[in-house]
């Protein structure tokens, strides 16, 4: 999502500190900063106006003070354990043996308890982007985004950021057959 908003138009805030791996070969957009968000809302304050990547567990830090649009991505849960699984394989450290079932019922608990949040702040306004859509809708999706963000942004340039190859792991249904093709935004 992170590569798209940037071929769209938008700015967004990066450090590079995380560069391109094996794991995700086109960079990870990330501003190493944000991690320390509930110590120091001071990050928030040159977001403004730009794309930041906060991972859920540290949207309720987010300072009170400012309005904010959410593009929350949705993916399958067991491709995200799966991928988590996977990244960690490459890096040559040990997979955890939690049976996936207790990581997915963990993740979906957090997820309930995130948008239950999400859903009572009058100051943060939240589009819910499931993973599987953009990858077999990329136009729509795009559209979708600059409707929710009111932005003219460059929707060609956003679907181009969609590349097959990089969706490497499929949920079972996906893989069967019943979900298409793939990509990773």
């Amino acid at each position: 999502m992170m590569q798209m908003m940037a071929a769209g138009g938008m700015p967004v805030l990066t450090d590079g500190q995380r560069s391109a791996d094996a794991n995700n070969p086109r960079g990870y957009y990330e501003l190493e900063s944000v991690k320390s968000l509930s110590r120091n809302a001071e990050v928030v304050g040159q977001a403004e106006g730009k794309v930041v990547k906060i991972i859920s567990s540290l949207l309720p830090t987010l300072p009170k003070q400012f309005e904010y649009r959410v593009i929350f991505m949705c993916r399958p849960l067991e491709e995200v354990v799966s991928s988590q699984n996977r990244m960690l394989e490459r890096l040559g450290k040990e997979v955890p043996t939690t049976p996936t079932a207790s990581v997915i019922a963990a993740f979906q608990e957090h997820l309930a308890k995130i948008k239950s949040w999400l859903g009572q702040q009058p100051n943060i306004a939240v589009l819910y982007v499931e993973y599987p859509a953009v990858l077999e809708a990329p136009e729509k999706e795009a559209g979708r985004i600059c409707t929710f963000l009111g932005r003219d942004l460059d929707i060609p340039a956003m679907t181009r950021q969609i590349e097959q190859s990089l969706h490497r792991e499929k949920s079972a249904s996906r893989s069967a057959g019943t979900g298409g093709s793939g990509t990773k935004p």
